[in-house]
């Protein structure tokens, strides 16, 4: 039975009885419910709403030509997801220094090492049987081939920590009843970055960075997000001035689950967990200290003496692109049911101004507006089709666009428009603001700051789109 603490954010430990949760005041609302649903076992309470918003929202629906687990994403989701593949790729190559490789997706089980690793993760694996003597498995994480890569690489101790990154396609043969929407897929993109490290207080420290890079990623994304530790109780005394350390720096509650022994290649991890609007729950980031894949890969460094030695390795991932979405959907829903508009953040919403014409003479006005939205990186479409101004303007609240332009006979003598503006109020209503192209460009750069931007592919006007659901 495994035996839980509790480290507050002052940093002050105490053990926990998860038969009496009312004892310890930091136990509260998300993180509550987290402890109840994963480490209880109690059921989340139906279907989470993010499965109905992605197709609302025409970004990503099932794939039924394909196995379980498995997405299809329409013009809109590519763009979310190419838009946080740029984000995250940033964060690991620019923020935290790693370098990027990219590996295959499939190994032969007849490697020795690898068919170790594999058998650790509990048949949860595709395979690919060629012939009797020959079979494949479809890589569930990026580890196969970046090993394979960094046994052959030579490195010296001053070099160390040396940050690998990769944005690996996965698989993971989940169990066909635990497959639920984008919380938990067959099919996804991990960017994982793993640091190898010389010995284990660097890789505590390493530990410790990533952890805080990636409190700042999840919360400037608008998810909240609760820290969970899994420790092997042998190491938790050589390990506790990083996990107070840690709740002190990010000023949060810090759940510990302190294992009997070692039943994976990792001694401790921290895993960045989210509770859905159902109270369900799903990992996003996670760190993790390696002991044992250096010596099953032989993967060693040069020390000062000329002598070959075997890493610690930092696994880290920032989480699934899939999952992100499913944590950011989930947390606009989240928001709604208290009252607050849903949103995607401005800079993720695939269309960020909508301009609407109120008669067809008006199309060619809404269009230059729109044109000089997106030559200063807007992504504005004009809707042009053929229904009231009203109904189009109730679309666009559905499909949650930021701002919404009006034109009409009005507008076409003046520089200023009205823009209505969605915002997370505590109010489910928008504001309305007059306002000139500049302006809107200027608010849309300043919440866009030092964040990625892409052109939506779909066409300008809305009259030209299919439509996919």
């Amino acid at each position: 039975m495994p035996k839980y603490l509790i480290i507050d954010s002052k940093g002050v430990v105490k053990p926990l009885d998860l038969d009496d949760l009312d004892s310890h005041a930091a136990i509260k609302g998300d993180f509550r419910t987290f402890i109840e649903t994963e480490e209880l076992g109690r059921a989340a309470k139906g279907e989470p709403p993010h499965i109905q918003i992605m197709r609302q929202l025409e970004l990503i629906d099932y794939e039924p030509a394909s196995d379980v687990g498995h997405f299809r994403f329409y013009p809109k989701g590519a763009l979310v997801k190419e838009l946080l593949e740029d984000y995250v790729t940033s964060i690991a190559v620019d923020l935290i220094g790693a370098m990027r490789i990219e590996t295959p997706l499939m190994y032969r089980l007849s490697q020795k090492d690898i068919a170790e690793q594999a058998a650790k993760f509990l048949e949860k694996d595709y395979r690919i049987k060629l012939s009797k003597d020959k079979e494949l498995i479809l890589r569930f994480a990026g580890d196969f081939g970046l090993f394979s890569t960094m046994k052959n690489a030579q490195m010296s101790k001053r070099q160390l920590p040396v940050r690998v990154f990769e944005l690996s396609p996965s698989f993971r043969l989940e169990k066909r009843g635990e497959t639920v929407g984008l919380r938990r897929l067959r099919a996804f993109t991990m960017p994982d970055i793993h640091c190898f490290c010389a010995d284990y207080e660097q890789g505590k420290e390493e530990f410790a960075r990533i952890t805080k890079h990636y409190d700042r990623l999840i919360e400037g994304l608008g998810i909240q997000y609760l820290l969970v530790f899994r420790v092997v109780e042998e190491y938790y005394e050589q390990t506790k001035d990083l996990l107070v350390g840690l709740a002190k720096d990010l000023k949060k509650p810090i759940l510990i689950e302190l294992l009997p022994e070692m039943s994976h290649y990792w001694n401790v991890k921290n895993e960045f967990q989210f509770v859905d609007a159902v109270e369900g729950s799903g990992q996003l980031s996670t760190v993790q200290l390696d002991v044992s894949d250096a010596e099953r890969y032989g993967i060693t460094y040069v020390n000062e003496a000329g002598e070959e030695v075997g890493c610690i390795i930092v696994h880290t991932s920032i989480s699934s692109l899939e999952r992100l979405i499913y944590g950011l959907l989930e947390s606009a829903a989240k928001r709604g049911l208290q009252g607050q508009l849903p949103m995607l953040p401005i800079w993720l919403s695939p269309v960020q101004t909508i301009v609407i014409p109120v008669a067809d003479r008006h199309v060619k006005h809404a269009t230059k507006i729109a044109d000089e939205l997106r030559a200063n990186n807007v992504r504005a479409i004009v809707d042009d089709r053929g229904k009231t101004v009203g109904w189009k303007v109730r679309n666009a609240g559905k499909q949650w666009i930021p701002f919404v332009v009006v034109i009409g006979d009005k507008e076409l003598e003046s520089d200023t428009f009205p823009v209505t503006i969605r915002e997370q109020s505590t109010k489910k209503k928008a504001r309305t603001k007059s306002m000139n192209p500049n302006d809107l460009i200027k608010i849309i750069q300043k919440v866009s700051e030092e964040k990625p931007f892409s052109q939506l592919s779909l066409p300008k006007n809305i009259s030209m789109w299919p439509i996919f659901i």
